[in-house]
């Protein structure tokens, strides 16, 4: 009789134990990072599928990505297949995008942003011809701030009042306390090229009329890197980087909701799971809402500095309304990405942010990715989301009651500019709206991109990357420093770098 083969028993993994709470882009980088440095990671996700805001949506042949599309600074993606001696256009491919989008507004003129200098200044000649010297005095101090607010300062942490002090200057210098609409209204008097180069905060969930003119820098970025799509949709990049985890030794457990961290003698020493496993870590790193982390995550009274009645009052972003849908036909003269203006710009911002009120008009994104990868919808069909920025749920909208109307006034917006005929054509849809994101993703208030992005909840005034009170607890994500959007949030990932030491300092678990 043959003896069985005996395989040897596994090696018991003793490098220290780091567990990374939700796998949006914060978590996942942060998890490739950490097990580059010596730490045997576990990302644990709440939802069925990675990627939190990220996610993909799967029906009818259609594939929607539900959240990000525009991929600015790629090589902050690149960096991390780089860290684990891997290339990341060996497994997802980024299409650099021209124009980067069309703005329409409401007059029915457009303007298509581009990264190519000469051909922005003809775009805007067209438009604006009194303007094209000051956009390009604008785009130079765009450049200016997105050196030292992105470049120097992005992945730097604000550990200290002291950090805030060192750049207090270079703040004040640069316009920081003033908002964008105002930075750029200094140089250009064309209402509609004053919106094109002040919108772009609301891409991080921020009011162009508040939000910091630090955020100008974004109008450089693009210019400088570029707008991407990753081939197959932003999906893809979540699981690519899910399979890099993996290909480091690091797990990604779906269904895995976390209850609460477990916090001894001040030191974050692990979680347990809503079904009562726990699980013992070295490192926490949380890529949940910050409001969450320190409200329902942690024990009452750990956190002396952000406790959840101050979090509370903090102001939190807007949200937003999203409608998913494919078409059996296609519309092949509607760009990639067109940002459609409404009648009105600060009366509607107005109406989101402080009145926190559903207006009867609306600014809409409408993203068209099959213009660009037809592999998203079946053949002879085009796949579209459109987004309209609402407020979030302080407002007490009634969601349940008004979704479908909204959704209804949308469409029939889209069929009068873009889309003719786009009712008789639908053959697939779906809809988000702020209580997907409470509920779903665990956001106060539906919000749909954490903290707002003003001067007093940023930098320093934001909650920190490495917690004050918990040893051992560390942030990534939106609500952290630098903020939300694909390069604020890998950025936070960049910034533990700095502040969770090296897995070969630590004893091993």
């Amino acid at each position: 009789m043959t003896a069985p083969i005996r395989h040897p028993l596994p090696i018991e993994d003793r490098r220290p134990h780091a567990v990374v709470i939700g796998s949006g882009f914060g978590g996942l980088a942060a998890a490739v990072r950490l097990s580059v440095r010596g730490y045997r990671v576990s990302v644990l996700e709440k939802l069925d599928q990675p990627g939190g805001r990220a996610r993909v949506f799967r029906q009818d042949g259609f594939t929607f990505d539900a959240g990000p599309t525009i991929v600015t600074a790629p090589f902050l993606f690149d960096e991390l297949w780089t860290l684990c001696g891997q290339r990341r256009e060996d497994h997802v491919d980024l299409l650099a995008l021209e124009p980067f989008y069309r703005l329409r507004f409401n007059d029915g003129s457009s303007l298509d942003c581009s990264g190519d200098p000469d051909v922005m200044r003809a775009n805007i000649a067209r438009i604006a011809p009194g303007d094209v010297a000051g956009y390009d005095r604008f785009m130079a101090k765009s450049a200016e701030i997105c050196r030292i607010g992105f470049e120097q300062l992005g992945h730097v942490p604000f550990g200290s009042v002291m950090d805030m002090i060192r750049v207090a200057p270079d703040l004040i210098r640069l316009s920081g306390h003033r908002s964008v609409h105002h930075l750029v209204s200094r140089y250009v008097k064309d209402e509609r090229l004053r919106i094109a180069l002040s919108f772009h905060p609301l891409f991080v969930g921020g009011n162009p009329f508040t939000a910091s003119a630090i955020y100008g820098l974004i109008a450089h970025l693009e210019r400088r890197w570029g707008v991407h799509f990753a081939r197959g949709g932003t999906g893809r990049l979540v699981s690519g980087l899910v399979d890099l985890i993996r290909s480091q030794g690091g797990t990604v457990r779906l269904g895995a909701e976390v209850r609460h961290i477990s916090v001894t003698n001040g030191r974050a020493t692990g979680v347990v799971l809503a079904g009562g496993e726990a699980i013992a870590a070295d490192v926490v790193v949380s890529n949940a809402d910050v409001t969450w982390t320190y409200g329902r995550l942690l024990p009452e009274g750990a956190s002396r500095r952000w406790r959840p009645a101050k979090l509370a009052r903090a102001s939190q972003s807007m949200s937003l309304f999203v409608w998913y849908f494919g078409t059996d036909r296609t519309y092949p003269d509607v760009p990639h990405h067109t940002i459609l203006l409404g009648p009105r710009y600060r009366g509607l911002l107005d109406d989101i942010f402080r009145r926190k009120v559903l207006a009867e008009d609306f600014s809409l994104y409408l993203h068209r990715p099959t213009a660009t990868d037809g592999s998203l919808a079946p053949a002879g069909h085009d796949a579209f989301y459109v987004l309209s920025p609402v407020p979030n749920l302080a407002g007490g909208e009634d969601w349940s009651t008004v979704a479908e109307a909204y959704r209804a006034r949308i469409a029939a917006h889209l069929e009068a500019t873009m889309l003719p005929g786009l009712r008789d054509h639908v053959v697939t849809s779906r809809i988000m709206t702020p209580v997907h994101f409470r509920d779903e993703l665990n956001a106060p208030h539906g919000a749909a991109f954490s903290l707002e992005p003003v001067l007093t909840q940023s930098a320093w005034f934001r909650p920190h990357n490495r917690s004050e009170d918990v040893a051992g607890l560390y942030l990534v994500g939106a609500g952290t420093h630098p903020g939300a959007g694909l390069p604020g949030v890998l950025s936070s990932a960049r910034i533990l770098d700095e502040v969770i030491p090296h897995a070969s300092a630590l004893a091993p678990r």
